[in-house]
């Protein structure tokens, strides 16, 4: 594509408004009009909210901006979540001290700074990494894991726009056999686990470039200018043919320490 075509000051200002808006936390309201995704159908954060309810002491791991824990109604007498990039951090706390919950900084690849059977409930939405020995560890007895995690080939359709095929292993890694069998030889019986692959739809370059910037494992190292050429491209696509879709892979898991 021709830089100089009359498209490229719309895309410009759509890269630019992408670019601008601030990553953290996992508030996702930028993106009305411009992106959509389907929903699965369990409806994680209600179910979630009904099992902190009835429990005493819950950890959220790897909480965001902690807006998910804090959609609950109810938090247990003890709620504690853990986050490990510092913008997070802070922004998790600012939300939900007020509801008395505390957040403690804590790296994604470390262990868990709790003693053992620490807690009748472990959730989670969108961990980076489930840690099965770590969740088992801090799990009471007859306590439970109850998690949204991103499954595989998620939004690989962007993915790979950008980056091209991708090895078979790395498209699997996520797979949710693969979390039964890890939460298993953790010492943990699996209650519930189902998946879904949803559809996206991206309507302008700008939501796909602050989606890139906040879901950074996609494209690892994204930047703009990397990309820019691919990015006209795209933008060109998308003025052509309609919003570019991609689907998301999710799956529900729910498992108990005996």
């Amino acid at each position: 594509m021709n830089p100089a075509t009359p498209s490229t000051p719309a895309f410009e200002e759509l890269v630019a408004e992408g670019e601008a808006v601030p990553t953290e936390g996992w508030d996702f309201s930028w993106f009305e009009g411009r992106a959509t995704e389907e929903r699965p159908s369990w409806g994680y954060a209600r179910a979630m909210g009904e099992r902190l309810a009835a429990a005493e002491a819950a950890l959220d791991i790897q909480t965001g901006g902690g807006e998910v824990l804090a959609s609950a109604r109810e938090l247990p007498r003890l709620t504690v979540a853990t986050e490990g990039w510092p913008p997070n951090v802070a922004k998790a706390t600012a939300l939900l001290r007020p509801r008395g919950a505390v957040v403690v900084a804590s790296p994604e690849d470390a262990p868990l700074p709790f003693g053992d059977e620490a807690f009748d409930l472990v959730v989670s939405r969108h961990p980076v990494t489930a840690h099965w020995t770590e969740i088992a560890r801090v799990l009471a007895p007859g306590g439970t894991y109850f998690a949204q995690h991103v499954g595989p080939s998620s939004v690989y359709e962007l993915v790979e726009y950008f980056l091209g095929p991708q090895p078979e292993a790395n498209r699997n890694a996520r797979h949710p056999d693969r979390e039964r069998a890890g939460a298993e030889a953790a010492g943990l019986e699996i209650v519930d686990l189902r998946a879904e692959r949803l559809r996206m739809e991206f309507h302008d370059i700008g939501a796909v470039v602050h989606f890139l910037r906040k879901v950074v494992w996609m494209v690892p190292g994204f930047t703009v200018d990397q990309y820019r050429t691919r990015l006209l491209d795209l933008q060109e696509q998308i003025v052509a043919e309609g919003p570019f879709v991609a689907h998301s892979s999710r799956h529900l898991i729910e498992a108990r320490r005996q």
